[in-house]
């Protein structure tokens, strides 16, 4: 017999539920292929947990698979804390059956003895990372899906610092999985263990936030915001933040406020996506604000659109926003007066300016995998230096450490920051990143994403992999490759010279390409997404702010004929 169908048929037992046994039972009958995408392998752990479509099926989000999961976590929590009475805390977003799988997951650890922190209502990523140290737990699980499609869920798993599970617990939870059966899942729940949580949490987390990203700026009274929670969960706590941090000039787009699995406004939920953000800019150019955010479902990711040259409202991207996030940050810590141990962080596919930042202010610029849980991990090996900021190309932003993961919440009020005092001072947001690019030289991004989905899609990605190992890159644009970093293999390869040298940081199936301009392209598989994404950056000097739009055309001019070239149009 083919053994994914045999796969398919073991989920026809009487273990599992009357709902589920029907959907695989009419699949079988029906449907072969589906079978196969549903039952070929076992949902993974990516580079933001475990995401998938929901539905039976071992390669589905459901309560079988979430409920392995689980248990898998809490035998390898009662290994670690033996000693220990063992504390948990649950969170979970806007999406279908995000509800529901979260009492599950609070099920199988109340059914392990494990005390269980389960948050009344949706809350937001960054609360949940805030209330893992907050309520002293050892592990804390969010359910989302970020900003994937409708049909998407997904398990993320917080360690005892409040980040995400990185090695060597990673793979050791996964072992711990990888031993059980379905069988195995304890899901009788001890309900005296399974405590809700809602407002006592909400005023710590509003007041850290309000304590983080409020530097006093001037202008707040006359600097208007559009704020669209994109259906998601952070109308549970931004605007409430900005009230608290002065800034009552503040619109929330109403039709986007409800939170909606379906996100019925939008076509995905995804600020990176300028169509996210169609009816929030243009009340914002109704209204004439002067800046509009919009976050993804579970808020760590933000999308900020502020006014250009022309008086426009532009989305910029994660890699401007991350630059002067955190150039306002190293600003303000310079006018109180550096101690010399401060750092900055980033991630080897978002813009190397981060680099140029961190040498005009002599502070250290730590480059990270992708995924902020390697930011996080950060914070916990070097507790001897001092984390200021830092962020990814992905629209996420952390602001210090009090949150240990990408946090729209703070990053928010901390864009309105940089926004209000800019306008009170006669410039704006736009003009003061052109005056970073005079600083540092100006840097431009283009990143590429290609869908590939299925088993088909897997294989084609794998290969596109296999193919830019085996017959590298030589030129892009005309100037010579000079370097090969291969994250796979941790060694980086001058091609001019032969020269290697070793890659310090974990192994990841990422390819980068560094030409002697300047010029870097890296290509990697997503770990939350059937896709192969391409990530470009140049660069050019700016000597003055006047010449922002002629360099800039020039750039983009470059990245046309770089896309032709490598046929990623």
């Amino acid at each position: 017999m083919d053994p994914i169908v045999n796969t398919a048929k073991s989920w026809l037992t009487d273990f599992f539920d009357s709902e589920t046994k029907k959907e695989v039972q009419q699949l079988l009958e029906k449907d072969p292929e589906e079978i196969k995408d549903r039952f070929y392998r076992d949902l993974e752990f990516g580079t933001g947990g475990m995401r998938g479509i929901m539905g039976a099926g071992t390669n589905r989000i459901n309560k079988y698979t979430l409920g392995k999961n689980t248990q898998g976590l809490s035998n390898y929590l009662k290994k670690v804390y033996s000693t220990e009475a063992i504390k948990v805390v649950i969170a979970y977003d806007c999406r279908h059956n995000s509800d529901t799988l979260a009492k599950t997951v609070a099920d199988v650890f109340a059914a392990n003895n494990i005390k269980v922190y389960l948050f009344s209502e949706l809350r937001t990523t960054p609360e949940l990372s805030f209330a893992v140290r907050h309520l002293g737990c050892h592990a804390g699980i969010v359910l989302t899906a970020s900003h994937n499609p409708p049909e998407y869920n997904g398990y993320k798993v917080y360690w005892t610092d409040g980040g995400q599970i990185v090695p060597p617990q990673d793979n050791a939870i996964i072992d711990e999985i990888d031993r059980l059966t379905f069988e195995d899942v304890k899901f009788n729940a001890d309900e005296t263990l399974i405590e809700l949580i809602d407002k006592d949490v909400d005023e710590a987390f509003i007041n850290a936030s309000v304590a983080n990203g409020d530097f006093g700026s001037q202008g707040k009274d006359n600097f208007k915001i559009v704020f669209t929670s994109l259906h998601g969960t952070s109308i549970t706590a931004i605007p409430e933040v900005l009230k608290r941090a002065g800034y009552a000039n503040v619109t929330i787009i109403e039709e986007q406020a409800e939170p909606d699995g379906n996100f019925p406004t939008v076509v995905s939920p995804n600020p990176e996506e300028p169509e996210a953000l169609t009816l929030a800019i243009k009340k914002a150019e109704e209204i004439g604000a002067d800046m509009v955010v919009g976050t993804d479902p579970d808020s760590d990711r933000l999308g900020i659109a502020v006014r250009n040259l022309e008086g426009n409202m532009e989305l910029l991207n994660g890699n401007q926003t991350m630059i002067l996030m955190t150039k306002f940050l190293l600003d303000r810590r310079q006018e109180k007066g550096m101690k010399g141990n401060e750092y900055i962080a980033s991630t080897i596919v978002s813009t190397p300016m981060m680099d140029k930042l961190a040498e005009i202010y002599k502070v250290e610029c730590k480059t990270a995998l992708t995924g902020f849980k390697w930011i996080a991990k950060m914070i916990k090996d070097f507790p001897q230096q001092d984390f200021v900021g830092g962020g990814e190309e992905s629209f996420g932003f952390m602001v210090g450490d009090f949150v240990r993961d990408k946090d729209a919440v703070t990053a928010t009020l901390l864009a309105c920051e940089i926004g209000s005092s800019a306008k009170a001072m006669g410039g704006s947001f736009y003009e003061d990143l052109i005056n970073c690019y005079v600083d540092c030289g100006f840097y431009k991004e283009k990143l590429v994403s290609l869908t590939k989905k299925g088993m088909s899609g897997a294989e084609e990605i794998k290969q596109m992999m296999v193919d830019f190992r085996e017959n590298p890159v030589k030129t892009i644009d005309g100037s010579k490759v000079v370097w090969i970093h291969d994250y796979n293999t941790s060694v980086a390869k001058n091609i001019l010279t032969g020269k290697t040298e070793k890659i310090n940081i974990p192994q990841s199936n990422v390819l980068i390409y560094t030409a002697e301009d300047g010029t870097r392209m890296a290509a990697r598989p997503s770990g939350t997404e059937p896709k192969i994404k391409f990530y470009f950056s140049i660069n050019a000097p700016l000597n003055k702010a006047e010449d922002f739009k002629l360099v800039e055309k020039d750039l983009d001019d470059k990245i046309t004929r770089i896309l032709t070239e490598l046929k990623l149009h």
